[in-house]
C-alpha cells in the first residue's frame, strides 16, 4: 500500500515537472511570462469586447432616436386628431340688421347727432349706408365692437335713441361686457378642466375671448391648446395638471399688455406667481417663447403645443395683426399727451378722435394739441395717406334740483 502512494507521488511530480517544463518553454518561444502573457490576454480581449460594445451603443442610439422621433409624431398626431375647434374668428367688423328704415334715420338723429354720439362713447366706426338694411360696427378692438353691437342692440329694442339715453345704455353695456368676460373665463376652465383659479385670473382668460393674434381667436386658441397639452402630457408622463393649467393662461398677458411694460409672457409669468400659482406652471408659461430656456417636460410640452396650433394652415393672419398693431399705436401715441382722456383710432386709421378733460385742456390748448399729436404721429409712425386728428373738448354742468 505505502508502495503504490509512494509511485503515484513519483508519478505526480513527475507531471508537475513535464508541465513547468512546458510552460519554460512558451515562455521561452513567446517571450513572456505567465503573468505577462494573461495580462496580453486580458487587453486583446478588453479591446474586443469594447470594440463591439460601442458599435452595439452606437446602434441602440440610433435606434432609439429613430423610435423617439416617430414617436413624437405619433403623439402630436394623435392629440391633433382628437381635437377640432373653429380657426375663424371676426376680424375687425360686426354686422347687425335694421327693422327698417325709419329706425336708420332715428339712429343717425339730427344732423347725426345720435350717431356721433355713439361713436365718441364706444369709439367705434358706424356705417349706416355701406350695406343695405344693415348697421357695420367697423373697429380693430373687438371688446369696443361688443359694447357698441349690444348697445345698439338695446337702444333698438327699446326705441329712445338721443343722447343722453345713449351714454346711458353704452354704460350697461360696458358692465354686461364685463360679466360676460367673467362667464367666459370660467366656461374655458371648466372645459377642459382646471378648477380653483383666482377670479382676477380667470376674468383675464375670459377677456381673451374678445382678443386675437394675426386673426385667431385667443380663447379658443388657448382652450385648445390646454386639450393637446393634456393628451400629450398623458402620453409622456409629464404633469397633466400642470400643462392644462399652464396652457389655459399662457397667453393672459396679452390681456393687459398696455397695462404693464413687458412681453405677454413674463407679464403672465408674474401674474401667476402673484397670485399663488406653482413655480412649474410659472416656469411653462415663461418659457413658451424662445428667450427662456424650457427646463421642464411641463413647459417643452406648451413649447411645442403653441407652435402646432398656431401653425395650423388658416389658424393665422398676419396681416391683420399689422393693421391692428398700427391701430393700437395711433391710440398710444395720442394718449400719451397729457389731458387726454380716451382716444379712438377710426376710420381704418385714417382718423384719431382724442376725447380731452375740460378742466385740463382749454380751447386753446386742445388746437395746439392737434397740431402736436399729429407732429407727434409724422415722427413716429409710418402710414400710407394722411390721418385726420380731432381733438373735442366738451364742458357739462351738472346740478339737482331737490
Amino acid at each position: 500500500m505505502r508502495k503504490s502512494e509512494s509511485e503515484l507521488d513519483d508519478i505526480k511530480d513527475e507531471v508537475r515537472e513535464i508541465k513547468q517544463k512546458q510552460v519554460d518553454k512558451l515562455e521561452k518561444i513567446a517571450k513572456l511570462t505567465k503573468a505577462e502573457a494573461q495580462e496580453k490576454l486580458l487587453q486583446t480581449t478588453e479591446k474586443r469586447v469594447k470594440t463591439d460594445l460601442l458599435e452595439l451603443v452606437n446602434k441602440l442610439q440610433h435606434d432609439a432616436m429613430d423610435e423617439a422621433e416617430e414617436k413624437a409624431q405619433l403623439i402630436l398626431l394623435t392629440a391633433m386628431e382628437r381635437m377640432s375647434s373653429d380657426v375663424t374668428a371676426d376680424r375687425t367688423v360686426t354686422s347687425l340688421k335694421l327693422p327698417d328704415d325709419e329706425m336708420k334715420g332715428r339712429i343717425i338723429g339730427k344732423e347725426g347727432r345720435n350717431i356721433q354720439a355713439l361713436q365718441r362713447a364706444t369709439g367705434v366706426d358706424i356705417l349706416v349706408d355701406d350695406t343695405p338694411g344693415m348697421i357695420v360696427l367697423s373697429s380693430f378692438a373687438p371688446v369696443r365692437r361688443q359694447v357698441a353691437r349690444l348697445a345698439l342692440e338695446n337702444l333698438m329694442k327699446d326705441g329712445r335713441i338721443h343722447p343722453a339715453r345713449i351714454e346711458e345704455v353704452v354704460e350697461k353695456a360696458e358692465k354686461e361686457i364685463s360679466k360676460e368676460v367673467m362667464r367666459a373665463g370660467e366656461d374655458a376652465a371648466r372645459e377642459v378642466g382646471v378648477l380653483g383659479l383666482p377670479k382676477e385670473l380667470l376674468r383675464l382668460v375670459g377677456e381673451l375671448k374678445y382678443r386675437t393674434s394675426y386673426g385667431q381667436n385667443v380663447l379658443k386658441h388657448s382652450t385648445e391648446m390646454a386639450h393637446i397639452a393634456g393628451l400629450i402630457a398623458e402620453e409622456i408622463g409629464a404633469d397633466v395638471k400642470t400643462v392644462k393649467t399652464a396652457a389655459l393662461l399662457h397667453d393672459m398677458g396679452k390681456a393687459v399688455t398696455h397695462k404693464m411694460e413687458g412681453k405677454h409672457h413674463h407679464i403672465g409669468a408674474e401674474l401667476a406667481r402673484k397670485y399663488g400659482l406653482s413655480e412649474a406652471i410659472c416656469h411653462a408659461i415663461e418659457a413658451h417663447h424662445d428667450d427662456i430656456e424650457a427646463t421642464t417636460p411641463e413647459a417643452l410640452v406648451i413649447r411645442v403645443v403653441d407652435a402646432a396650433s398656431a401653425a395650423r394652415p388658416g389658424a393665422r393672419n398676419i396681416s391683420a395683426e399689422n393693421f391692428v398693431e398700427r391701430m393700437r399705436e395711433l391710440e398710444n401715441v395720442a394718449t400719451s399727451f397729457d389731458g387726454v382722456a380716451k382716444a379712438y383710432a377710426i376710420s381704418a386709421g385714417r382718423e384719431v378722435r382724442v376725447i380731452v378733460e375740460p378742466t385740463k385742456i382749454d380751447d386753446l390748448s386742445a388746437v395746439k394739441m392737434a397740431r402736436d399729436i399729429a407732429t407727434k404721429i409724422e415722427s413716429t409712425m409710418q402710414y400710407p395717406g394722411t390721418i385726420k386728428v380731432n381733438v373735442i373738448r366738451e364742458t357739462r354742468a351738472f346740478e339737482y334740483a331737490k
